[in-house]
């Protein structure tokens, strides 16, 4: 960049880069663009390949990485986006290359999918975040037709309906929707229609609808049965969307997808099935797979175990073909192929549902995607490596490498010697590729099989070298650019070979590794590639640059160094003199470390961090800075430094455009200078001026930027390859001045007459060298060696520094042999001797005894091993403590919370002697809040009363005393009402605050109530625990009591002298919960830990103890008394016990020696015994039954505690039922709010979806406007084409109405004879399936007829007879026929179009009615509800056992029972019972009096029943009728012979009858044969009318298709009355034509009489 604008923009004049060619294969989007072309992105590119001649050109994105991608071979367009803000989507022709139009939408950040249509000048697109639209575009008129969104939805992929471009089909992780395109005349709409896929296992469950359930299962108790979003609180899309996670199911996920012919989808799973998609009923069905036949089942089972085995040998993971997962589909018209990570071709021959399997290829590499050409000759199978195959379906063969590039991100690239023809790259994955320079021709590529971190090329001979992650550097022959091989490995240390540089003389090699280490090895294959030395950098290095002095035949190498300690750069340069090639041994040491005195190092400390610098001859450093986008320049010399004399500060400073970390590189002749970074941008200076040369945009900071860039020897070509976006760009100058032309061009001629001495030398011994062959998998087994290992043998699994470091192992094991023996055997005899005394210190006495470290020898190490120790310890002990403290802090908390925080602590009380115990409740003092509002609530109650109290003085203000009294009875009957369904009054609680249960309406009185019922819960509770102190107080006393009346059991036991053991009572820990607050030193187990310093306390204070002790019991006074009268100063009656009458002295001779007076004293001595003895016993008599009273009252006076404490026990009992009562009227209360508040939500979630569908309504009845007005503005120019279509018709016939009958009838039909409908496309033998079979537009399909009419205007299908003006006059008349039907067919189809749009919206519109009614009604069902809610209250009651007695098991059913008081219900009886008696008496009343009128009224009746009988007889005289038979019986005197007469007469007529009738059945018999032979001549008549008649409903269905098609059932109506008056003219022209024909006939007639007479005048 040039210090001013100015200076730039001159100097970007006079110079300008081009892109030469491209190479790289960024993804698997890849796509034909036509037969033979196909293209993919790659980095800022798009790249064509033609299959034929593997050649590639490319277009460029300008403004950086290329984003989505689409391609349509039908048009040859290619379609893709950026990746700036608000990117646009451009698109370019083939072969032309050029841009057609740039797309923009609203999309703001990026997008991510595109897809053109199979016909029609549509792409539809799909954004990112923040907006996921999905839009569709007329690309060929830049207009968007229409988009919708959908909010957080990822897409995978898009694609058209080949069949019907007005269908989507969009693909996300786990969700498919099919999207349809509705046309009304220029308007286009979105409509979404998801597809629901089966769960992971393949099973189909029906939708339900949870934001409207189905069904509704109302409880009377629980109440309505409310939608899970309104459980759970949630109102607007929140709730329509809601789903709890137990009913969500985990559906499949779709990863490939493709159109059938059908229009149908096939797709694939992760799961393993294969799924197929009706595109009209969005319905979805599994595929199964057919069973084979055993035999065939038992061929493929083998198959498929040799197969996986292979695999398995690989490596690699067993197929399973059985249920694979499918990653790329393509649909023809045999089938369908798919394929997916097994990397086979697998065809899928599909009927019903069912499918068998047919194994095409196999590739053994992960195919993501499949593509048929667009003559579905060739089928592409793109692998995830990004090797392209092709495979032909119709040959059936082995798939081909079509493509056989890297999917991996191309590390460094290089120019091979001489610079001009080839080049090399490699990648990350370990490819090095060969490439021609001249076009980017891929030649040949060989895989290391590792890891590769750096790449040169030497330019003394066709070598490679590659270094790899493990710090191996691999050497290449590229001698042959078609296959290069590996021919030396040399493994320099474990650590990753950073970056390689070659000098440019081609003699040295330098290798710059982690940890500051930097190898020179020998670039000359002759010797091997030997490793000269290294050489150790103390702090990280950042970049390398290499000089070669040519005249001195020396290398100066200059290192970027990062000082850690300050925010600066330091350089360090040293020299590599051709001596140290030639006698390596003098400047190395054994090692292998260079001598720091033979390279001549020099340090120079910047003031700028550098990320990247490199240097001139003349002493001129440029570094890129790194905190800042600028380029420094330094000139290291004395005069430049700064303050600080060891600190050389910044010539220059040039601020650059770009941005983030940058990369330096220089040009072969020094003049100019590239610069890159992050952003992508290639800078292009000059090394004297600063001033930029050119640039290039060749890569994007979304792919990383540049990684690394160089020019050729010649300078004509730069090799640029990105980060991360797999792109090798090659870039050539297209302006730039003559003169650095030449400049370059010298200076490369004058390096190749250098390099040319040595360069066929070196290349010969590089192709004489053999082949390496090496095994990745015994290299990476072998990396654990150590380089201190000095048994290993193999050195080639050993580093470089290790073979240096084993040898001179080696050499010191040799040269101190003898010196290592004698010190070993002087270690043996000082061991023998050390232990000799550690045994005779065993002997010794303890106290003699040396410790056992003392006799360690190496003092060093035991207080190092002591430091190890002490210091684990310390960790040890800091765990433990942090270990204890987060124990102390649970400890803390859960005491707070159990503890501390309650102001009555949980305890209990035990019986004596039962096993009963009583707990108290465990209180938390009630916080201040709490407090303040239940005095609130108590304040609102007391005003309630308070006014309901004044309303009752003011309304009865006369009430007498006795009408007080009873007024009185009545509000404490309503108070005792209050306590229903509770006894908590009877313990403690004070009811008369409650509500009563029957007034809880409002949302505020349940709240307080439950407060109120709270107060009365902590009530109860505390009554019952003052008790429960009570008690606990009594039993301390009574603990208290047995323990003195125990104390005088004991001074009786000892009296006694009996061992019995006393029953003492004392306090378990229940009783007494503190003492698990605090520990006793006895219920500690393990020693305590003490100190020096608390040992000696300890020990201090126990002496001191001791001594008080001594002191204490050390009395003259008491021991002398105890000695001479046991301790007491009087006897008393309880000593009689220890009394003894001591025996005379004589008792000890025997009997016979005493004498009489010894006798006597013997005698008076066994009394005084005996009367001793008996005193004895009865204080020993004494004794025990003072004990036994002592006990018995002891015993008495427990039982009766715990009788207290039994009775206590059923308090507890009674106030837990008190407290449940009242928590059950808590938790029904809870239960109504919840309700209450569930209603609420879903109130007011309808609300807001009533508003959301209301919207969408007005939004609907607009479209259905637009559709109106749209319909109606084509059926106006429908019918004009309709009449006109007419008017030519009739212009035929009159225009050609002269010419003669048979003639003219030929011209009519030829004139109404039509060619056969055309193909746009006729593909004779192809298997494409979606061949198009219609044209797209009107004026597509008007040329296609006029091409058809072209054969049927030709003269041979002239009617003879006829002139060639008057056959051109009809060919063009016919030709405007068929103009104007095609018109009105395209009209009718667009007009049927905008009516079924129309329709469609009208549905949708009287859908959202129906939804709105549903919705109305709904909110009417919760209003009733929630007024329900409010007046049907949950009373609660206590009932007596045995007091409802019910005579089935079954509960009654009370849903519609009705609450009232008992009061009413007998008032109202007693008024019943009143009314009652008074019906009785008057219906008795009634009974007698309507009795006497029952039997009056029955009197009357008879009488008028009489006098109509006779009456009756009276009108039966009156009228007798007397018939004709009954006058002849009555006036013939004979009458039976008479009767005789008659039949005979009778008989006779009836012969005569009959004879007539056999005759008349003769006559008709005759007339039945003549009307079947007219029936049998009707039926052939009947068949010949059916034959035309099948014929005439062909021409009527075809006319009916027509009428369909055009959809005229609006105008019907219209068209009839048109169709009746041209009947009705019809019928009068024929009559007017007949008569004409008359006249015509009578003229002609005349002319002929007439021909004579003019022939004589002629």
């Amino acid at each position: 960049m040039a210090a001013g604008p100015g200076a730039q923009g001159a100097a970007a004049e006079g110079a300008a880069l081009e892109v030469s060619w491209v190479q790289g294969f960024s993804n698997k989007n890849l796509a034909f663009v036509n037969n033979h072309t196909i293209c993919y992105p790659c980095g800022n590119y798009i790249l064509f390949l033609d299959i034929k001649t593997k050649k590639t050109r490319a277009v460029q994105c300008q403004t950086g990485q290329v984003g989505a991608f689409a391609a349509n071979a039908n048009s040859q367009v290619v379609a893709f986006s950026d990746r700036q803000l608000n990117p646009l989507i451009h698109i370019y022709t083939f072969p032309e290359l050029r841009k057609l139009t740039a797309l923009k939408g609203d999309a703001q950040l990026d997008y991510t999918l595109l897809a053109f249509s199979f016909k029609g000048p549509y792409l539809a697109s799909y954004s990112s975040i923040p907006e996921f639209v999905l839009s569709v575009w007329n690309w060929q008129e830049n207009i968007l037709l229409c988009s919708e969104s959908q909010p957080g939805l990822t897409g995978t992929s898009l694609s058209f309906n080949p069949m019907n471009w007005q269908q989507l089909c969009f693909v996300a992780e786990s969700s498919v929707t099919i999207w349809c395109i509705e046309r009304s005349k220029d308007e286009h709409l979105l409509t979404r229609h998801p597809v629901e896929l089966p769960d992971e296992h393949g099973a189909m469950s029906p939708h339900e609808d949870l934001f409207f359930p189905s069904s509704r299962n109302d409880d009377p108790y629980y109440g309505p049965d409310l939608p899970v979003s309104a459980i759970a609180g949630l109102e607007g899309d929140e709730a329509e969307t809601f789903v709890p996670r137990n009913c969500i199911k985990t559906s499949v996920h779709p990863t490939a997808h493709c159109w059938t012919a059908a229009s149908e989808i096939y797709m694939g799973c992760k799961e393993g099935y294969v799924l197929a998609i009706d595109a009209e009923q969005y319905s979805v069905s599994v595929l199964q797979q057919k069973a084979p036949p055993e035999f065939m089942q038992k061929i493929a089972d083998v198959v498929s175990y040799i197969r996986s085995e292979v695999q398995r040998k690989k490596g690699l993971k067993p197929s399973n073909l059985q249920k694979p997962v499918l990653l790329a589909m393509a649909f023809c018209n045999e089938g369908l192929y798919a394929a997916g990570h097994e990397g086979i071709l697998i065809f899928y021959h599909i009927k019903d549902l069912q499918y068998e399997i047919k194994i095409c290829a196999d590739i053994s590499q992960p195919i993501s995607s499949l593509i048929f050409s667009p003559d579905y000759t060739s089928l592409l199978l793109v692998t995830d490596q990004g090797t392209v195959y092709s495979y032909r379906p119709a040959h059936s063969g082995e798939a081909v490498k079509l493509l056989d590039t890297s999917s991996s991100c191309f590390l460094a690239a290089d120019f091979l010697t001489p610079g001009n023809n080839y080049c090399v790259s490699v990648t990350i994955s370990g490819e090095v590729q060969v490439w021609s320079l001249e076009d980017g021709t891929f030649l040949s590529k060989i895989n290391l099989g590792t890891e590769a971190t750096s790449m040169a090329c030497c330019p003394s001979s066709k070598s490679v070298a590659v270094g790899t992650q493990r710090g191996h550097i691999c050497f290449l022959d590229v001698t042959k650019a078609e296959a290069p091989r590996v021919v030396h490995r040399t493994f320099l240390s474990k650590l990753p070979v950073l970056s390689l540089h070659y000098d440019q003389s081609g003699q040295i090699l330098i290798a710059r590794a982690t940890e500051g280490h930097i190898f020179i090895l020998d670039a000359h294959p002759s010797k091997l590639f030997q490793v000269l030395g290294y050489i150790v950098l103390a702090d990280e290095v950042l970049h390398l640059s290499v000089i070669s002095d040519l005249k001195n035949d020396s290398v100066e190498v200059m290192v970027l160094l990062k000082v850690a300690e300050v925010h600066q750069t330091r350089l360090e340069i040293f020299r590599l003199s051709s001596a140290m090639i030639t006698d390596n041994d003098k400047y190395v040491n054994e090692q292998g470390m260079f001598n720091a005195s033979a390279l001549e190092k020099k340090q120079y400390d910047l003031d700028c961090p550098l990320s990247s610098a490199v240097r001139l001859k003349d002493n001129i450093v440029y570094g890129y800075c790194s905190c800042a986008p600028f380029i420094c320049k330094y000139h290291l010399s004395e005069k430049n430094k700064w303050e600080d004399p060891s600190v050389f500060s910044s010539e220059k400073k040039i601020p650059s455009k770009q941005f983030g970390s940058g990369l330096l590189c220089l040009s072969p002749n020094s003049q100019w200078l590239a610069a890159a970074a992050k952003d992508g941008v290639l800078f292009i200076y000059n090394t004297s001026t600063l001033d930029v040369l050119a640039q290039k945009h060749c890569h994007s900071y979304q792919g990383g930027g540049i990684r690394s860039m160089v020019f050729s020897l010649d300078g004509n070509f730069i090799l640029v390859n990105g980060e991360n976006d797999c792109a090798l760009v090659c870039l050539k100058w297209k302006e730039i001045k003559k003169t650095e032309v030449e400049e370059a061009a010298l200076y490369w001629q004058s390096l190749r007459d250098i390099l040319n001495k040595s360069t066929s030398d070196e290349n010969s011994a590089l192709k004489s060298m053999a082949e390496w062959n090496f095994d990745p998998e015994s290299t990476s087994k072998s990396l654990p060696v150590t380089e201190e290992d000095g048994d290993v043998t193999n050195t080639d699994d050993m580093t470089w520094l290790g073979q240096k470091t084993q040898k001179v192992m080696r050499e010191e094991t040799l040269r101190f042999a003898n010196q290592k023996e004698e010190l070993q055997m002087g270690i043996r005899k000082l061991r023998e001797t050390v232990q000799k005394m550690m045994h005779e210190n065993e002997q010794v006495p303890d106290i003699e005894k040396l410790e056992h470290w003392e006799f360690n020898l190496d003092l060093e190490e035991q207080e190092q091993v002591q430091a190890e120790a002490e210091e684990d310890v310390a960790r040890a002990r800091r765990e433990m403590e942090m270990e204890i403290l987060s124990y102390c802090y649970l400890q803390d908390l859960i005491k707070y919370e159990c503890w501390d925080d309650m102001c009555v602590k949980g305890r209990a009380v035990k019986c004596f002697h039962m096993d009963c115990e009583v707990r108290n409740f465990p209180l938390k003092e009630r916080s201040q809040e709490e407090l303040e509002t239940l005095k609130k609530v108590l304040q609102l109650k007391q005003t309630a009363y308070l006014q309901a109290q004044k309303k009752n003085l003011d309304s009865e203000t006369a009430l007498s005393e006795e009408e007080g009294e009873k007024a009185a009875g009545e509000v404490a009957d309503g108070a005792s009402r209050c306590l229903n369904g509770s006894l908590s009054s009877q313990y403690g609680g004070d009811t008369s605050i409650l509500y009563h249960q029957c007034d809880l309406h409002t949302k505020e009185q349940k709240l307080n109530q439950t407060i109120l019922l709270k107060d009365v819960i902590y009530k109860v509770k505390t009554a019952f625990n003052e008790e429960f102190d009570t008690v606990v107080k009594q039993k301390e006393q009574e603990i208290a009591r047995v323990k003195e009346r125990n104390l005088k059991i004991q001074e009786i036991l000892e009296k006694l002298d009996l061992q019995v053991e006393v029953w003492e009572p004392v306090l378990t820990d229940d009783e007494v919960p503190e003492r698990a607050l605090t520990v006793q030193d006895s219920e500690i187990k393990a020693e305590k830990y003490m100190t020096q310093e608390e040992t000696e306390q300890a020990e201090m204070l126990a002496k001191l103890e001791m001594e008080r002790r001594l002191a204490a019991t050390d009395d003259e006074r008491l021991r002398a008394l105890d000695d001479m009268m046991g301790g007491v100063l009087e006897l008393r009656r309880e000593d009689i016990l220890k009394m003894d009458i001591p025996p005379p002295d004589f008792v000890s001779r025997p009997e016979d020696l005493w004498t009489e007076e010894e006798k006597k004293v013997f005698e008076e001595y066994e009394k005084k015994v005996t009367e001793l003895n008996e005193e004895k016993e009865d204080y020993r008599q004494f004794l025990r039954n003072e004990w036994n009273k002592i006990e018995a009252s002891i015993k008495e006076t427990t039982q009766n505690f715990d009788e207290i404490v039994c009775k206590l026990s059923e308090k507890k009992l009674k106030s837990q039922m008190v407290i449940y009562q009242e928590e059950l009227k808590i938790v029904n209360l809870i239960y109504s709010l919840l309700l209450d508040e569930e209603l609420d939500t879903r109130e007011a979630g309808l609300h807001k979806f009533l508003m959301k569908k209301k919207k969408e309504k007005v939004k609907g009845a607009r479209k259905i406007l637009s559709a109106k007005y749209a319909v109606e503005a084509c059926t106006g120019p429908y019918k004009e084409a309709l009449h006109e279509e007419k008017s030519l018709e009739h212009g035929f016939m009159k225009h050609f109405a002269h010419t003669p009958g048979n003639l003219f009838e030929e011209l009519l039909q030829l004139y109404k004879h039509r060619p056969e409908t055309p193909n746009t496309e006729t593909l004779l033998d192809t298997a494409n399936p979606y061949v198009r079979r219609s044209p797209e537009d009107y004026q597509d399909a008007v040329s296609l007829l006029m091409k058809a009419m072209d054969e049927l205007d030709s003269p041979e299908h002239m009617p003879s007879g006829l002139d060639q003006s008057a056959w051109e006059h009809f060919c063009l008349a016919r030709r405007n026929k068929i103009e104007s039907e095609e018109l009105v067919k395209w009209k009718a189809v667009a007009l049927a179009e905008m009516q079924a749009c129309l329709q469609r919206r009208t549905e949708e519109n009287d859908k959202m009615k129906s939804e709105l009614e549903n919705t109305f009604q709904e909110l009417t069902w919760l209003k009733e509800e929630k007024m329900k809610l409010q007046q049907n209250l949950i009373v609660q009651f206590l009932l007596k056992q045995g007091q409802v007695e019910l005579e089935s098991t079954q509960i009654p059913e009370y849903s519609d029972a009705i609450l009232i008081d008992r009061s009413v219900v007998e008032e109202l009886n007693c008024a019943l019972a009143a009314q009652g008696e008074k019906k009785i008496t008057a219906m008795v009343e009634f009974k007698d009096f309507s009795k006497g009128i029952i039997q009056l009224e029955w009197e009357h009746k008879k009488m008028k029943m009489q006098i109509q009988d006779l009456k009756e007889k009276a009108r039966d005289i009156v009228i007798l009728p007397i018939s004709k038979d009954c006058q002849l019986f009555l006036t013939v005197h004979n009458y039976e012979t008479h009767i005789a007469q008659h039949l005979a007469g009778m008989e006779q007529s009836l012969g005569i009858m009959d004879k007539l009738h056999k005759k008349n059945v003769k006559n008709y018999q005759k007339k039945v044969r003549e009307l079947k032979k007219c029936i049998r001549l009707k039926e052939q008549a009947n068949y010949e009318l059916s034959l035309q008649l099948k014929e005439m409903l062909v021409s009527v269905s075809e006319r009916m298709h027509i009428f369909q098609a055009a959809d005229t059932r609006d105008i019907s109506e219209e068209i009839t009355r048109q169709r009746y008056r041209e009947i009705v003219k019809q019928k009068y022209l024929r009559n007017l034509i007949r008569e004409q024909e008359k006249q015509l006939a009578i003229l002609q007639s005349e002319i002929e009489s007439w021909n004579p007479r003019t022939l004589h005048i002629i």
